[in-house]
């Protein structure tokens, strides 16, 4: 019999899913979080650059644009508040990562120049609608 699925890991991925260990329902709550953040930030006016952005640094999740201000976004969904809520999920060391990435990314596309901030999608994914905070400014470049 040939095998027809991926392997990650050495387990397919209904391996996985049946195992319970929660990395499915992680993908797909950061999936089902950043739909909601791009709906949220399109409703706010927001014009969307990029999604995923990714470099040797590390990973943004949306570049944007509002109001002549480049914003690069991080979206932090949770359903529970166990771990700390999505604003907490936030750490120095995420801060200086996104940091270099997002300056990175205006030099590689000759924005150097241009106005930027760091913003923040916080959403709690709760059993009934959503709750999706946007937070302009969340942090100062850090590095």
């Amino acid at each position: 019999m040939a095998f027809t699925g991926r392997l990650i890991g050495g387990m397919s991925k209904n391996q996985r899913s049946s195992r319970g260990n929660g990395i499915d329902d992680r993908c797909h709550t950061g999936r089902r979080g950043e739909s909601l953040a791009v709906r949220a930030l399109k409703r706010s006016g927001y014009k969307i650059v990029e999604q995923n952005y990714r470099s040797k640094l590390g990973e943004i999740d949306i570049i944007a644009k509002e109001a002549g201000v480049l914003a690069f976004v991080e979206v932090k969904a949770r359903r529970t508040d166990q771990f700390g809520g999505p604003k907490q999920a936030i750490t120095p060391r995420k801060r200086r990562k996104m940091s270099m990435v997002a300056l990175q990314y205006l030099k590689q596309t000759g924005q150097m120049g241009k106005r930027a901030r760091f913003d923040v999608v916080a959403i709690h994914l709760t059993a009934g609608q959503p709750d999706v905070e946007i937070i302009k400014n969340a942090f100062e470049l850090a590095y």
